[in-house]
């Protein structure tokens, strides 16, 4: 061929967009010519080449372990939520039995221990004074003023749980000695409508209490401790 005709060939080779559209046009097109996909040949990530066919069960194969993975995923997340639905119920019978404001806090201290694996917990009541509540170590009174609850102030006013890290300073007022300890927080505030105090749950694994995580359920645990401290 000569180096004229061979530029005439190339000029009117058509690109891979043109091919790929015009195959998009034509989907019956390896239906007519079926044998074309046994010698159509692709590389393969081990090295070699394999036909077309084997390339379509390869990616098949591909999808169907992407989507088995993603569904134990769901699975996973699904039977996760419904443990601790269980635990909550559990939770709001614990609060039920409580006849008074000191074994709401009792039962409530237990509760986060025993069942939700909480290594430390720390209640801050504004104001609020439990009757007999004073050899409650994870029971503090706090004032609504006190200048250390300056650093909360849009969470209390949002009453929306938050989770995550803290300012050391926050840290240490909240856990005192126990703040080395402690990794990540999760605070819950208690309002009824007012707020009422906060609840402040710690973990030694930074990534218990991650920024990401949902508050909802810990939105729920906040209504029903703040309805049952209110009873009374």
């Amino acid at each position: 061929m000569s180096t004229s005709t061979a530029a005439a060939h190339d000029a009117v080779s058509p690109t891979d967009e043109e091919i790929a559209a015009w195959l998009t046009a034509h989907p019956d097109f390896f239906v007519r010519n079926s044998g074309l996909l046994t010698t159509l040949r692709l590389p393969h990530a081990s090295g070699g080449v394999i036909s077309l066919i084997e390339r379509q069960i390869e990616v098949l194969r591909e999808k169907n372990h992407d989507g088995e993975t993603r569904l134990a995923e769901l699975v996973s997340i699904a039977r996760g939520n419904e443990q601790l639905v269980a635990k909550i119920h559990e939770f709001t019978r614990r609060l039920m039995r409580a006849s008074t404001s000191r074994a709401v806090l009792v039962q409530m201290e237990a509760a986060f221990r025993e069942n939700f694996e909480v290594s430390q917990t720390v209640l801050l009541l504004f104001g609020t004074v439990v009757p007999n509540s004073g050899d409650l170590r994870f029971v503090r009174q706090v004032a609504a003023s006190d200048s250390n609850l300056a650093g909360f102030e849009s969470l209390l006013s949002s009453g929306r749980p938050r989770c995550g890290q803290i300012r050391d300073t926050q840290r240490d007022f909240i856990f005192g000695a126990d703040s080395v300890n402690v990794g990540s927080v999760a605070l819950v505030p208690l309002t009824t409508p007012t707020p009422l105090g906060l609840l402040v749950l710690g973990s030694p694994n930074r990534d218990r209490f991650h920024p990401g995580v949902s508050t909802d359920f810990l939105a729920h645990l906040g209504e029903l401790i703040g309805d049952a401290l209110a009873r009374d």
